[in-house]
């Protein structure tokens, strides 16, 4: 095992993969006090005012002087960050590691002609004031069916649809329609009440191009027992989708989302590479990647610009980056008041130094395509979508944009799961094991005991089976499955 690591040959910090005591040696420098486990120390001195370089780029600046061997932390770095910016034009694509692979996964075709990973029956609710009902037909109707041979039957409980306005509101009724139109469904029933903004009959009117034959509509007010039409509603579905077989297919099927939180300082070293490198393989394979969290690429932003596929592409990426600034400036927050106190517990110092580990999950390759919140997936490789860094938000939107997965690292551990399977991968082995019950992949053996290839490979091999429903992700089996739906408006 690995004791500590220099990221990049121009680094002037290097990182512990293990506590280190006062005195201990790392590259000929003493230590001059304990260093935390994925935290940093100064190789060189840093004078005040000076960049400390991680990741081959600057992280921050010292507001002190820095000497060989201290702790390099929030007590002696502030970040370089600004406002909105201006941006230049300037593509450059670097090698991208990965082959052509014959792997298949076993999926379901979908009559939209979009392909789930689950044949699951939902219920999507057009607003909060039905949750406890929805629940009341789920049971009722497993208690009088005993449905058998689905993936399962859920409901995805949310406060809005109702004292919304505005764009706020047509974002709720966006991402619920996404929901949908999602093909990890089988069925869906869209329950509503009748009385909220989020009207069913406007829901049904804007929905755009869906499957009707496995999609139904109940409005609670209009009937005298919405459990019995419910749960016969659900029963219809379900006659339809009992007897669907998945089929094989090749990789190009999938679409998988790209997410990290309660990160550490193993971060951008273990995990985010290694999905990094599998973004990469699915791209060259014809498959969908997608990563979110806009705030957590202020810093490291210029490095996705310049793998913009075209000019137009480029644009996009600037307006999505200097839009989500205009937001935090909109509600009077400070735009890079950012990494968390778990965040930095685990090593990180700055945003800078969280971005520029957080962007790693998007590989070398090109960036396709760049999407706003609520838009579905039109371009294969890589894309952008505009999220927040929250976990459950930025998850759903994600599963919202059509991936049928999300993939998230996490060096301190979560629980929760989306709408949607959610991998945990570890960043750190200590983690994984104290956690087995979220954790669903250990990074850590990059440190531990494998190199780069040989994880990449299992990973895939984890993946594909995950895919082809031959193994439950921990939040299913666990039956943690949450949305959050993003907010920006006054509630009446």
């Amino acid at each position: 095992m690995k004791d500590y690591i220099i990221i990049n040959e121009f680094d002037n910090v290097a990182v512990v993969l293990r506590p280190f005591k006062k005195g201990e040696v790392i590259e000929g420098v003493t230590l001059l006090e304990d260093i935390p486990q994925a935290h940093k120390v100064a190789l060189k001195e840093i004078k005040c005012g000076e960049d400390v370089i991680k990741y081959g780029n600057p992280i921050g600046h010292a507001t002190k002087d820095i000497h060989i061997g201290e702790h390099v932390h929030t007590q002696n770095v502030e970040t370089n960050l600004d406002s909105v910016i201006s941006y230049e034009y300037k593509p450059n694509y670097p090698e991208v590691l990965g082959y052509v692979s014959d792997r298949t996964v076993d999926v379901y075709e979908r009559s939209t002609g979009e392909y789930g990973i689950r044949n699951e029956l939902w219920i999507v609710q057009t607003v909060g004031c039905v949750s406890g009902m929805a629940n009341k037909i789920i049971e009722n109707f497993k208690a009088k069916y005993n449905p058998e041979g689905i993936d399962g039957v859920y409901t995805f409980q949310h406060p809005f649809g109702c004292s919304q306005m505005g764009g706020d509101l047509e974002l709720t009724r966006t991402l619920l329609q996404d929901m949908v139109k999602h093909p990890n469904a089988g069925g869906v029933l869209v329950l509503g009440l009748g009385c909220e903004e989020n009207l069913v009959g406007k829901f049904k009117d804007t929905l755009g191009k869906y499957d009707e034959a496995r999609t139904r509509f109940l409005v609670s007010q209009e009937v005298e027992d919405e459990v019995e039409v419910g749960t016969e509603l659900l029963k219809e579905l379900y006659d339809q989708m009992k007897n669907d077989k998945r089929v094989t297919k090749p990789l190009s099927v999938l679409r998988i989302g790209l997410k990290c939180g309660g990160s550490d300082g193993m971060s951008g070293i273990t995990a985010n590479p290694l999905l990094g490198r599998f973004s990469d393989f699915l791209s060259i394979n014809g498959a969908t990647t997608v990563l979110g969290e806009v705030p957590e690429m202020f810093g490291a932003e210029k490095l996705l610009m310049a793998r913009a596929k075209d000019e137009e592409t480029f644009d996009k990426i600037v307006k999505l980056i200097n839009d989500f600034k205009v937001y935090f400036e909109n509600h009077h927050q400070v735009i890079y008041d950012n990494p968390s106190p778990g965040n930095k517990a685990g090593g990180i110092t700055t945003l800078e130094d969280k971005s520029l580990g957080c962007t790693q999950k998007g590989g070398a390759s090109k960036v396709n395509g760049v999407m706003a919140m609520g838009e579905r997936i039109n371009e294969h490789g890589l894309n952008l979508l505009c999220t927040p860094g929250n976990d459950l938000c930025a998850v759903t939107t994600l599963a919202c944009s059509g991936c049928q997965m999300v993939l998230f690292t996490t060096g301190r551990g979560t629980p929760f799961g989306g709408f949607v399977p959610t991998v945990k991968v570890a960043t750190n082995t200590l983690m994984a094991t104290k956690k087995a019950n979220w954790i669903d992949f250990n990074a850590g053996d990059l440190v531990d005991k494998m190199d780069m290839n040989e994880l990449l490979e299992k990973f895939i091999d984890y993946i594909c089976d995950v895919a082809s429903g031959k193994k439950q992700t921990k939040n299913e089996q666990n039956n943690f499955r949450e949305i959050s739906i993003f907010k920006d408006g006054v509630v009446l």
